[in-house]
């Protein structure tokens, strides 16, 4: 089923983004960052961005690309992106333009539905579990 709202994505099944609340991380704008924002945190900041990058990915990455981060082979394996800028280049270009193949949605724009603040916690709570060498 290709999808047939801006709010699904079928290619992996059904998937309705979450709404993350991002209340209590340093906000960030509208003007996307190049590079992870969250990166050089520390201490309770940075265990609080883990804990809300943990949340957001379980609510809405995770049926494509594994629980905890470990793809099953549907989707690429997160954790296998460098933690520097060609890694945040391709999560901004991706999150930003989604999957499309053969008119088939294989992800959505994320930036469409969850704010610039809970994709770098995502990528920042990814990065806290990278295997990436």
């Amino acid at each position: 089923m290709i999808c047939a709202t801006p709010f699904l994505a079928s290619a992996h099944g059904d998937v309705t983004p979450q709404s993350i609340d991002t209340s209590t991380i340093p906000q960030l704008g509208t003007e996307w960052e190049e590079t992870n924002p969250y990166r050089d945190q520390t201490g309770k900041m940075l265990d609080e961005i883990t804990r809300i990058g943990s949340s957001a990915y379980t609510q809405n990455c995770a049926r494509c690309h594994g629980l905890e981060g470990i793809s099953g082979g549907i989707a690429p394996d997160l954790r296998m992106l460098p933690a520097d800028y060609d890694g945040d280049e391709w999560f901004v270009y991706r999150v930003q333009n989604g999957a499309v193949r053969n008119g088939a949605v294989y992800m959505p724009k994320m930036s469409e539905h969850l704010s610039q603040e809970a994709l770098w916690a995502i990528r920042t709570w990814l990065e806290s579990v990278s295997v990436a060498e």
